[in-house]
């Protein structure tokens, strides 16, 4: 007997048991279908964290000022200093001394309440540069961004996130309308995209943003001092030189001697990164023991069904072997039979998983990424447990010698 005649038999009698085969394929349908969607999930997750935190800007570091000390002794948090100013964020713009950042925009920010008509939110109203839209890859829903011209003369203009946008004027386009904050009218000229993120607990579209000097006019002050200051570098393979180089930079400017006794901090999407992905990776690796286990289960149940399945058919053996069928022949039909259950539940398997990751987004708001890599591996991990689970029981039926065989019940 060829292949071709013992995959045929083999499907025949897969066929003339349809509910049992079925069944048996069950455990490996579930399992197949939980490695597809567990590693759909971690990726889905590590691509929305990595979006997440490529939306602060990108190949970003991000400088802070330190903490501060009242007269009574109690320290305030990291960022509560006023310890950068301008001057900071224009030596580092400078070439010559930090030669791998490519933009720089420093940020003030403070939360004041915006007023459109009868209607008013409290937002926060950040002072900032024309780089800050490049350095912070964010784009415009409509309207423009200020100019250099309107930031020297410190033009009365403001370009609103999408949730103030949303808050102010319910729907209604706001560019070409004005706002009031702190008794200043401005004239909105756009709106940002939504970035879907935020940063240190604020969201990245509840804003008011407009040129650092109009800021300064309307909250009356005097003082150079930023909030943060945000770098943009060439590449993600110059994080690690610019961040020494602001760090020396800025210890020579502010006259410490050492690190430890810095009064800023600089922070980088490294470890953000880094941090994300070993808490992804740590999840899947969990839920994909849970599926591994599913599979084993499933594994077993076609090695039991293939068991029960030789006992059975122990006299079909016996008439077989009495006519010339070879223990080879009769190995290689039960270990055929229990392959193809392996294989149509993996296809089975597969082609729930992939309905899955259509479906489940929709439901639990979560992306799910199908790879074609844990997709072709679980078809071949199921092909290979109905060999592997297979090989007993046809070794079993092989050895059955034909008069054992013709003589039981």
């Amino acid at each position: 007997m060829n292949w071709r005649e013992t995959l045929r038999t083999a499907f025949e009698a897969v066929h003339a048991h349809r509910m049992r085969s079925i069944l048996t394929m069950l455990g490996i349908v579930i399992g197949i279908a939980s490695v597809i969607l567990t590693v759909g999930f971690g990726q889905g997750a590590r691509q929305e964290v990595q979006d997440e935190i490529n939306s602060l800007g990108s190949n970003l570091l991000i400088v802070s000022p330190g903490s501060s000390t009242d007269d009574s002794g109690t320290r305030g948090g990291f960022g509560s200093a006023t310890t950068l100013t301008l001057a900071d964020a224009n030596a580092i713009a400078d070439s010559d001394v930090v030669p791998d950042a490519v933009s720089v925009a420093p940020v003030t920010s403070t939360s004041l309440s915006v007023v459109a008509g009868d209607t008013n939110w409290t937002t926060t109203v950040m002072g900032t540069t024309t780089s800050w839209l490049d350095v912070r890859t964010r784009t415009l829903a409509s309207g423009r961004w200020f100019t250099d011209s309107e930031a020297e003369n410190g033009s009365k203009v403001v370009v609103l996130g999408s949730d103030t946008a949303s808050e102010l004027f319910s729907g209604q386009s706001p560019v070409g309308q004005t706002v009031t904050i702190n008794g200043t009218t401005l004239t909105v000229i756009g709106v940002l995209d939504s970035s879907g993120s935020s940063s240190s607990g604020t969201s990245e579209d509840d804003m008011a943003v407009m040129p650092l000097s109009t800021e300064a006019a309307l909250t009356g002050s005097t003082s150079s001092a930023v909030s943060t200051i945000y770098v943009e570098c060439a590449d993600a393979d110059v994080l690690s030189a610019a961040y020494q180089e602001i760090d020396t930079l800025l210890l020579t400017r502010h006259d410490i001697a050492s690190g430890d006794d810095a009064d800023f901090s600089i922070a980088t999407q490294d470890s953000l990164v880094d941090t994300a992905s070993s808490t992804n990776e740590t999840l899947s690796v969990l839920l994909t023991g849970v599926a591994a286990i599913s599979l084993l289960v499933g594994g077993i149940g076609v090695m039991n069904i293939m068991l029960v399945s030789v006992t059975e058919r122990i006299r079909e053996i016996g008439l077989r072997k009495a006519l010339g069928a070879t223990p080879r022949v009769i190995g290689q039909q039960f270990l055929a039979e229990a392959s193809i259950l392996g294989l149509a539940g993996g296809l089975i398997g597969i082609g729930i998983g992939v309905i899955g990751s259509w479906i489940l987004p929709l439901i639990i708001d979560q992306p799910v990424t199908l790879s074609f890599l844990a997709t072709a591996g679980a078809l071949g991990v199921s092909l290979a447990l109905g060999v592997g689970f297979g090989v007993y029981p046809a070794s079993r039926a092989a050895r059955l010698t034909p008069i054992d065989a013709l003589r039981s019940e």
